[in-house]
Protein backbone atom coordinates (compact mmCIF):
# COMPACT_ATOMS: atom_id res chain seq x y z
CA UNK A 1 0.00 0.00 0.00
CA UNK A 2 1.37 3.15 -1.16
CA UNK A 3 1.57 6.54 1.45
CA UNK A 4 2.80 9.47 0.19
CA UNK A 5 4.80 11.47 2.26
CA UNK A 6 4.11 13.74 4.61
CA UNK A 7 3.97 17.17 4.22
CA UNK A 8 7.09 19.44 5.50
CA UNK A 9 5.43 22.64 6.34
CA UNK A 10 2.54 20.98 8.39
CA UNK A 11 4.20 17.53 9.26
CA UNK A 12 1.30 15.77 7.79
CA UNK A 13 0.47 13.14 5.07
CA UNK A 14 -0.95 14.70 1.71
CA UNK A 15 -3.18 11.19 1.18
CA UNK A 16 -2.86 7.96 1.98
CA UNK A 17 -4.31 4.58 -1.02
CA UNK A 18 -6.47 1.98 0.59
CA UNK A 19 -8.10 -1.80 -0.94
CA UNK A 20 -10.71 -1.74 -3.40
CA UNK A 21 -11.50 -4.93 -5.62
CA UNK A 22 -10.90 -3.97 -8.62
CA UNK A 23 -10.50 -0.31 -8.49
CA UNK A 24 -8.33 2.10 -6.10
CA UNK A 25 -9.38 4.02 -3.75
CA UNK A 26 -7.95 6.68 -1.28
CA UNK A 27 -8.24 9.36 1.51
CA UNK A 28 -6.67 12.86 0.72
CA UNK A 29 -5.91 15.17 3.83
CA UNK A 30 -6.13 18.78 4.30
CA UNK A 31 -5.94 21.34 6.86
CA UNK A 32 -8.66 23.20 4.63
CA UNK A 33 -10.90 21.93 2.13
CA UNK A 34 -9.39 23.19 -0.85
CA UNK A 35 -5.98 21.54 0.36
CA UNK A 36 -7.95 18.01 0.82
CA UNK A 37 -9.22 18.76 -2.70
CA UNK A 38 -5.78 19.49 -4.18
CA UNK A 39 -4.53 16.15 -2.55
CA UNK A 40 -7.22 14.62 -3.52
CA UNK A 41 -6.41 15.30 -7.30
CA UNK A 42 -2.29 14.77 -6.80
CA UNK A 43 -2.94 11.27 -5.38
CA UNK A 44 -5.30 10.66 -8.72
CA UNK A 45 -2.50 11.38 -10.57
CA UNK A 46 0.22 9.62 -8.76
CA UNK A 47 -2.22 6.32 -9.61
CA UNK A 48 -1.21 7.56 -13.08
CA UNK A 49 2.25 8.34 -13.10
CA UNK A 50 5.09 9.34 -11.01
CA UNK A 51 4.27 12.95 -10.14
CA UNK A 52 7.79 13.86 -9.11
CA UNK A 53 9.10 13.73 -12.56
CA UNK A 54 5.99 15.96 -14.07
CA UNK A 55 6.97 19.59 -14.67
CA UNK A 56 5.03 22.77 -14.20
CA UNK A 57 5.30 23.97 -17.69
CA UNK A 58 1.41 23.83 -18.81
CA UNK A 59 -0.83 26.45 -16.63
CA UNK A 60 -5.16 25.60 -17.31
CA UNK A 61 -7.65 27.40 -14.82
CA UNK A 62 -10.74 25.65 -14.48
CA UNK A 63 -14.02 27.15 -12.57
CA UNK A 64 -16.94 24.51 -11.37
CA UNK A 65 -20.12 25.07 -9.55
CA UNK A 66 -21.84 22.20 -7.61
CA UNK A 67 -24.63 21.99 -5.64
CA UNK A 68 -22.65 20.20 -2.69
CA UNK A 69 -19.13 19.45 -1.45
CA UNK A 70 -19.30 15.80 -2.14
CA UNK A 71 -20.39 16.78 -5.87
CA UNK A 72 -17.73 19.16 -6.27
CA UNK A 73 -15.26 16.87 -5.12
CA UNK A 74 -16.25 13.91 -8.08
CA UNK A 75 -17.03 17.18 -10.24
CA UNK A 76 -12.86 18.19 -9.82
CA UNK A 77 -11.71 14.91 -10.23
CA UNK A 78 -13.81 14.52 -12.99
CA UNK A 79 -12.89 17.71 -14.97
CA UNK A 80 -8.96 16.67 -14.28
CA UNK A 81 -9.34 12.85 -15.63
CA UNK A 82 -11.59 14.78 -18.73
CA UNK A 83 -8.46 17.65 -19.84
CA UNK A 84 -5.90 14.84 -19.22
CA UNK A 85 -7.42 12.37 -21.68
CA UNK A 86 -8.60 14.53 -24.55
CA UNK A 87 -5.62 17.17 -23.75
CA UNK A 88 -2.56 14.54 -22.90
CA UNK A 89 -1.57 16.04 -19.69
CA UNK A 90 -0.35 14.92 -16.27
CA UNK A 91 -0.66 17.73 -13.78
CA UNK A 92 1.36 17.58 -10.44
CA UNK A 93 0.26 20.91 -8.38
CA UNK A 94 -2.79 23.23 -7.92
CA UNK A 95 -4.50 25.92 -6.27
CA UNK A 96 -7.79 26.36 -5.00
CA UNK A 97 -10.08 28.31 -3.81
CA UNK A 98 -13.80 27.49 -2.60
CA UNK A 99 -16.51 29.54 -2.07
CA UNK A 100 -20.02 29.32 -1.93
CA UNK A 101 -22.04 31.02 -4.42
CA UNK A 102 -26.42 31.65 -4.00
CA UNK A 103 -27.14 27.71 -3.26
CA UNK A 104 -23.91 26.63 -4.92
CA UNK A 105 -20.65 25.46 -4.23
CA UNK A 106 -17.76 27.10 -6.81
CA UNK A 107 -14.66 25.77 -7.04
CA UNK A 108 -11.74 28.20 -9.14
CA UNK A 109 -8.44 26.03 -9.54
CA UNK A 110 -5.18 26.71 -11.58
CA UNK A 111 -3.40 23.41 -13.08
CA UNK A 112 0.09 22.85 -13.54
CA UNK A 113 1.54 19.79 -15.65
CA UNK A 114 3.30 19.34 -18.55
CA UNK A 115 2.11 17.03 -21.87
CA UNK A 116 2.60 13.38 -21.02
CA UNK A 117 5.90 11.93 -22.65
CA UNK A 118 6.63 8.34 -21.59
CA UNK A 119 10.30 8.49 -21.94
CA UNK A 120 9.56 10.57 -19.17
CA UNK A 121 6.68 9.86 -17.41
CA UNK A 122 6.19 6.39 -15.66
CA UNK A 123 2.98 4.87 -17.09
CA UNK A 124 1.26 2.94 -14.38
CA UNK A 125 -2.60 2.30 -13.94
CA UNK A 126 -5.00 3.74 -16.04
CA UNK A 127 -7.79 5.49 -14.49
CA UNK A 128 -10.89 5.15 -16.36
CA UNK A 129 -13.46 7.49 -13.67
CA UNK A 130 -14.13 8.88 -10.78
CA UNK A 131 -16.98 7.21 -8.88
CA UNK A 132 -19.21 8.42 -6.77
CA UNK A 133 -19.24 4.84 -4.89
CA UNK A 134 -18.38 6.05 -1.06
CA UNK A 135 -17.21 9.44 -1.71
CA UNK A 136 -17.37 11.66 1.24
CA UNK A 137 -15.75 14.31 2.89
CA UNK A 138 -15.11 14.40 6.88
CA UNK A 139 -13.59 16.71 9.38
CA UNK A 140 -12.06 16.11 12.27
CA UNK A 141 -10.41 18.40 14.39
CA UNK A 142 -9.23 20.92 11.86
CA UNK A 143 -8.22 18.36 9.27
CA UNK A 144 -10.37 16.97 6.18
CA UNK A 145 -10.34 13.75 4.83
CA UNK A 146 -12.03 13.19 1.37
CA UNK A 147 -12.16 9.51 0.50
CA UNK A 148 -12.35 8.60 -3.68
CA UNK A 149 -12.93 5.68 -5.25
CA UNK A 150 -11.50 5.81 -8.87
CA UNK A 151 -12.17 2.99 -11.31
CA UNK A 152 -9.51 1.31 -13.03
Amino acid sequence: MKTNTKNSSQNMKKFKFFEVTADIGYWAYGHTIEESFENAGLAMFEVMTNTKHVSPYIQKEITILSEDTVSLLYDWLSELLFLHDTEFIFFSKFKIEISKENENYKLTAKLLGEKIDYSKHEQLNEVKAVTFHLMEIQKHNNIYKSRVILDL
